[in-house]
């Protein structure tokens, strides 16, 4: 359970700002269509972070606990100094294919997600609490509670939204997370 719940808000708080959110804000003003536009996200994600966890999952098969432990740890150290660069919409992103909402929804995403900080913090946290469906669940679930929103409030809660103390947030949880795994805290703890 606290793979989901640490994937769920460490995901959701990342997720504030973020280029596939500024995303979600263009496709929901280009088609006001929320339902499709929701839909395809929500599979654009599952598909993205079920490949992103399959992979932090593999990876703890192929590295020691020690090794492991300096990898994730580093990596959540890098995520918490990553979560601190603002994101800016590509012109590659914004650009929208003509084959109606749900499917350009659908490859926008998957593609904007490609390397994203959400994708890479999935990786890690598939690897650090090896438990792909419950990471996969959190960090999809931490992408809706974010994304969703943004398509049917768009511009009326983007302007309100303290993006700074949110990432600032989010990037203190990375940074408790390095330092614990570092430390091997999950192992004094029990998980």
């Amino acid at each position: 359970m606290e793979a989901f719940l640490v994937s769920t808000g460490i995901v959701a708080l990342a997720e504030i700002g973020d280029k596939t959110q500024l995303l979600a804000f263009l496709l929901a003003a280009k088609f006001r269509r929320p339902l499709p536009i929701v839909a395809a996200i929500l599979a654009a994600t599952l598909f993205n972070h079920a490949f992103a966890a399959a992979i932090g999952t593999w990876i703890t098969s192929l590295l020691g606990p020690d090794v492991l432990r300096w990898v994730l740890g580093i990596s959540f150290l890098a995520m918490a100094v990553w979560i601190l660069i603002p994101d800016k919409l590509d012109d590659d992103d914004a650009r929208l294919a003509k084959y109606g909402v749900f499917l350009t929804t659908f490859i926008a995403f998957f593609l904007a997600e490609m390397g994203d900080k959400t994708q890479i913090a999935t990786v890690a946290l598939a690897a650090k609490y090896h438990s792909f469906f419950w990471v996969v669940a959190g960090t999809t679930l931490g992408m809706m509670l974010a994304n969703v929103p943004a398509v049917y409030l768009g511009d009326r809660i983007a302007g309100r939204m303290p993006v700074t103390l949110v990432h600032r947030i989010a990037a203190a949880i990375f940074a408790v997370l390095g330092v614990a795994t570092l430390m091997g805290m999950g192992e004094r703890l029990g998980f």
